[in-house]
């Protein structure tokens, strides 16, 4: 059984590479690599596979995972500026593929190893990218 905590939260990045001229940047990232950086409303979704617990009907107590959630990213990541305010990005361009390994590498460690993880980021409703430990 698979169950879901879709949370979200709003932050600023840049695609770039500091070894690359300006005009390659824009040629790799195109207006994600703006020097002035560009923000995104992510919609996090963490999906939780396990057994349904005979006492509580319940695969994982919802409320908990939205505190973990909370915890360790909301309060990490939203309204910050991934590149300068959150050492996770330090030497790790912060793409939605990269935030999402983040945020798994963040949360699996929280979660009795009964459960299999999850992790799904929309960057935009467009862009969307899931991560699961593979």
């Amino acid at each position: 059984m698979k169950v879901c905590r879709r949370e979200t939260f709003n932050a600023a990045h840049r695609l770039y590479d500091a070894r690359w001229s300006d005009e390659k940047n824009f040629e790799v990232f195109g207006k994600c690599s703006n020097p002035n950086f560009h923000g995104h409303n992510y919609v996090l979704e963490t999906w939780v596979d396990g057994p349904i617990d005979a006492d509580t009907g319940y695969v994982i107590d919802l409320k908990m995972l939205k505190h973990l959630i909370r915890d360790e990213i909301s309060e990490r990541f939203d309204h910050r500026n991934l590149n300068l305010d959150c050492p996770e990005f330090k030497d790790l361009k912060p793409s939605a593929e990269n935030i999402a390994y983040v945020i798994w590498h963040l949360l699996r460690p929280k979660l009795d190893a009964k459960y299999q993880l999850s992790v799904r980021l929309w960057e935009t409703e467009n862009n969307i990218v899931e991560y699961a430990g593979i």
